[in-house]
This record gives structure tokens, sequence and C-alpha cells, in this order.
């Protein structure tokens, strides 16, 4: 692998830019050590996952630009971001990252308001007297 490799996420409101070069094992999120950034031991797995799946997970060096969203979202996004640039790398780590539900992107995302409502769903009190 001569250059880096480059996979996007998206999840919600947050999108991250995933750059994959080879290296040691290192994961840095906005110029920060993952396990800074993302402080819960949850959504650090959510990040380690792909690399996990494929056993790989000191043979790549990461760098990833997350912007939008929250913490949670960004994650899962890196994680999208990181699938698919481990792709790039190796088209045979496919049929695992597929098998472990890696490569779909979640498309759910917030409902919109309506009118006569408080919220997307949420209606005014209702008062009989």
């Amino acid at each position: 692998m001569e250059k880096q490799k480059i996979g996007l996420g998206r999840r919600k409101e947050a999108v991250t830019r995933v750059f994959l070069s080879k290296g040691e094992g290192k994961i840095i999120v906005n110029d920060k050590d993952y396990k800074v950034y993302f402080p819960l031991v949850y959504l650090q797995n959510q990040v380690e996952l792909p690399f996990k799946t494929i056993e790989a997970a000191d043979k790549f060096d990461v760098k990833i630009n997350a912007t939008g969203g929250g913490v949670k979202g960004q994650a899962e996004a890196a994680k999208l971001g990181i699938a698919r640039a481990l792709l790039e790398v190796n088209p045979e780590y496919r049929p695992a990252l597929k098998a472990a539900g890696l490569l779909k992107r979640d498309p759910r995302g917030v409902e919109r308001k309506k009118p006569g409502r408080k919220k997307a769903r949420r209606s005014y009190q209702f008062s009989k007297r």
C-alpha cells in the first residue's frame, strides 16, 4: 500500500473522513487519541470493530476527521468509514465485513416536526375541561 486509503462514513448528522495507512495501530480522531475523544468503552469498541472483524488491529494507522452530530453518531460513522477504507486496501475483506454488518449505512435520522404538534409525534396535552 503506497499511499493512504480514504473512507467516508455517515450516521444521522455525523460525517467522518477516514484516512488509513500502514502502521502500528494508532487511531487519531480530530487530533486526539480515540480513547480520549470517545471516553465511553462501547464507543471505543465501535471504532475498533472493523479491525477486530478482520483481525488486523495493529497493521494500520487511522486518522479520522469527524464533524456534526453527537459522539455516538460520530463513532458509528467512523466504524463505517474504517470498513470502507479497509475494502479499498483489500477487497477480500468484504465477506467478513459484510457478515458483521459493517458495510451498511444506518439510514435512520430525526423525524421532522409536524404542524399542530409539539415535536414529531408528541401532541399538545389534551384537557377535557
